[in-house]
């Protein structure tokens, strides 16, 4: 399972966007630290009251997902299940 969570949270583009997750909307922030060994995901729903926030390490022994003040699933299926929108071009 951690393998399929890495390749979504990897397809997910840097900084700020907008996307659909179990049919609700969200602004996400994805932010990466130290050459990319720390990022950080946050998502708040639009116009509702869901929250998602994860940290996640990348070290030599492996992936280390810290979810915060919340169960790892509920990061897991968010990201699994997140679409951003396709990118505006002006």
């Amino acid at each position: 399972m951690i393998e399929a969570f890495l390749a979504a949270f990897d397809a997910l583009p840097q900084g700020s966007f907008t996307g659909t997750a179990h049919g609700r909307r969200y602004v996400v922030t994805r932010s990466g630290f130290s050459n990319d060994k720390a990022q950080k995901l946050v998502a708040e729903e639009l116009g509702g009251k869901d929250y998602i926030s994860l940290n996640l390490y990348r070290l030599a022994s492996g992936a280390r997902l810290k979810p915060c003040e919340m169960p790892a699933q509920k990061v897991v299926d968010f990201v699994l299940a997140l679409r951003p929108d396709p990118e505006v071009r002006r």
